[in-house]
């Protein structure tokens, strides 16, 4: 008996790896198809489905075959029984069969309405992903890649409004959802559909804040494809970048706000400790993330790690890992970390890397992000079958629909009139037509949504979310194109030479300087000024040295952190004049003149200002012409 016992047991565990071969297998096809469609897309200029739309088709109809030709081979699946003794659901539960004693693990509630056969289907078991894999494995490539991909120029000439629209616009998006989604509760109660303590008011607004989450992907991707508008590309992603951040931190300040009497009534000291929550997380991963950023830039730059392009491509990839995994570790949010590493790793560490590292650093990233944002999109089509706990109420699906652009247009509209009053360069009204039209909901808010499905409002909000993704990505998504025909707004616009005809415009021979530095933006003063003086010479081989900026005193401590190269990139004080107009950020070298270089540096400095693209880490404030005064008998060069 021992023996069949054994034998028994070790064929259900082949069996488990066997499965856990056929998901992996089932990706693998689902991500090849998705490939393959890509590439006829593109090949035939087909916009109406972007690959994201196509990605989460093929995973519909997979998930719908798993669900309907695979039957679970336990007879007992589906039965209930009953445990009057227990009076709550224990985390792990030991079982007497036959004095053989069996431990099962707690995985969520389930509705009584989807008790079925398919409970005990071990392959839709397996193809419903843990959530953890989401956040720890699939999304940190994904944001990290949002920020180390991000086009700095056009980014921070628009910051003030992007961080309008992504914190402000974030939070009122989530108050107006969570104010609609009450009101149709309120109702679902009222006719019988739910119970009154079965949905909260801050249940509301935990749905709202998580789909508040935009992820206009396919909308960038044809953005990108057709070259639209540069100042418009820009507000979009730059709002979507910053706001999966903003939702996802205030999605978790959320679900800790517990009002101490009743649910519903407004608690002021439970409201401001949420605040604080929200501000304290937000500003412990921005510090985890950019302290990591920092640490592998010192590296990089007191090591000759650029002499084995491999060991430094792999240094930092696990730094820029651990930035997630140590926020995350430490009660913050790892997504926050993330992003912020991502962004300050462009600003220093680029420069800090070799040639086939900046190469495999950027191609590395790019490649796990699209891996990653398929396999997630392929898996939304899954999950719509292979998740066994959906509840589908169609009055609360209809009012998420109603909400999200209800929501949408409070945001955009309202916002985009204030920003107006102070932008010499208005957003137009079709920008804000598209930018509405665009508020689509993807990764980050399935995300958060299957992060949690214990409970039967989460069933719900789950399945409500999951629906709106589809319906966005597929609606919104594909009408992209004709939308941006019916506003007639401009396509094929070369990001680079639009900068550069704005900047010649406004350095034109009338321009009043002293005009421009007074309405220059104070804040990006400090911080440029700030940056270049110390930061960028601690934290590259760029800037100026250390020993000019520093105190005398420092000069021992200031040799030793200066880079040889940075002789070369010292200015004049004063020679810097800031322009910021229309939300720009640009700067304008009248005349740089540089100190000599020492004899034995000066190929160190060639090489720095030569091939190295230095302006594109610096805060995108590129454009400009440095010229060098070297000493006689060394050669004069020119950094264009």
């Amino acid at each position: 008996m021992e023996k069949l016992k054994k034998y028994v047991s070790v064929k259900d565990e082949d069996h488990f790896y066997h499965q856990g071969a056929v998901e992996l297998l089932i990706f693998n096809f689902l991500l090849i198809l998705t490939i393959l469609t890509i590439w006829l897309f593109k090949n035939h200029r087909f916009r109406f489905l972007h690959e994201t739309g196509g990605a989460m088709l093929y995973g519909l109809v997979m998930g719908l075959i798993i669900r309907y030709v695979t039957k679970s081979p336990d007879v007992e699946s589906g039965t209930v029984y009953e445990c009057e003794k227990l009076k709550s659901g224990p985390s792990t539960l030991l079982i007497n069969i036959t004095n053989q004693v069996y431990e099962y693990q707690y995985k969520r509630e389930i509705s009584h309405h989807n008790v079925n056969g398919h409970q005990g289907n071990t392959i839709l078991q397996k193809m419903t992903f843990d959530p953890s894999i989401f956040f720890n494995i699939l999304l940190p490539p994904i944001i990290f890649h949002a920020g180390y991909s991000l086009k700095k120029r056009h980014f921070f000439r628009n910051l003030g409004s992007i961080l309008t629209y992504a914190f402000l616009g974030t939070a009122i998006s989530c108050i107006v959802i969570g104010l609609i989604m009450y009101g149709f509760v309120k109702a679902m109660v009222h006719i019988g559909q739910l119970k009154q303590w079965e949905f909260h008011f801050t249940d509301c607004l935990f749905f709202g804040s998580l789909m508040s989450a935009t992820d206009p992907v396919t909308v960038l991707a044809i953005f990108h494809e057709l070259n639209v508008d540069t100042d418009l590309y820009t507000l979009l992603f730059g709002e979507s970048v910053l706001n999966d951040a903003v939702a996802i931190v205030l999605t978790h300040s959320i679900s800790i706000y517990s009002p101490k009497e009743n649910p519903n009534a407004f608690d002021a000291a439970a409201f401001f400790q949420s605040v604080g929550n929200f501000l304290g997380i937000f500003a412990g991963s921005f510090a985890m993330g950019s302290s990591y950023a920092v640490v592998t830039a010192l590296l990089t730059k007191f090591t000759k790690l650029c002499e084995f392009p491999m060991l430094e491509t792999g240094l930092f990839f696990l730094l820029s890992w651990s930035a997630f995994l140590s926020a995350e570790a430490a009660g913050l949010t790892g997504i926050v970390a993330v992003l912020f590493c991502g962004v300050t790793q462009a600003h220093y560490t680029y420069n800090n890397l070799s040639a086939d590292s900046k190469m495999r650093t950027k191609q590395l990233f790019e490649f796990m992000n699209f891996l990653a944002e398929n396999v997630i999109f392929c898996y939304m089509g899954l999950a719509l079958f292979t998740f066994q706990n959906h509840i589908f109420n169609p009055l609360f699906i209809f009012g998420a629909l109603v909400a999200v652009f209800v929501a949408r247009a409070s945001n955009i509209y309202p916002l985009s009139f204030l920003l107006n009053l102070g932008r010499k360069q208005k957003i137009p009204r079709t920008f804000q037509h598209m930018m509405m039209f665009s508020g689509l909901r993807g990764a980050i808010a399935f995300a958060l949504a299957i992060r949690d499905t214990d409970s039967q409002p989460k069933q719900m909000m789950f399945t409500t979310a999951l629906l709106v993704v589809f319906f966005t990505v597929w609606v919104c998504g594909g009408g992209t194109t004709p939308m941006l025909t019916w506003l007639q707004i401009r396509v094929g616009v070369d990001p680079d030479e639009d900068l550069k005809a704005r900047a010649a415009s406004q350095s034109a021979p009338n321009l009043d300087k002293n005009t421009t530095k007074a309405e220059s933006a104070w804040l990006f003063r400090i911080w440029y000024g700030f940056d270049h003086k110390y930061l960028k010479p601690l934290l590259t081989h760029a800037g100026p040295p250390l020993t000019s900026t520093l105190p005398e005193w420092c000069n021992p401590v200031a040799r030793i952190l200066t880079s040889p190269r940075a002789y070369g990139d010292q200015l004049k004080d004063g020679d810097t004049v800031y322009i910021i107009n229309n939300d720009e950020l640009t700067e304008n070298y009248e005349s740089s003149a540089h100190i000599a270089v020492p004899a034995q540096d000066s190929t160190a400095s060639t090489q720095a200002t030569g091939k190295e693209d230095i302006q594109e880490g610096d805060l995108g404030l590129g454009g400009c012409k440095l010229q060098l005064q070297h000493t006689a008998g060394q050669p004069q060069n020119s950094l264009a």
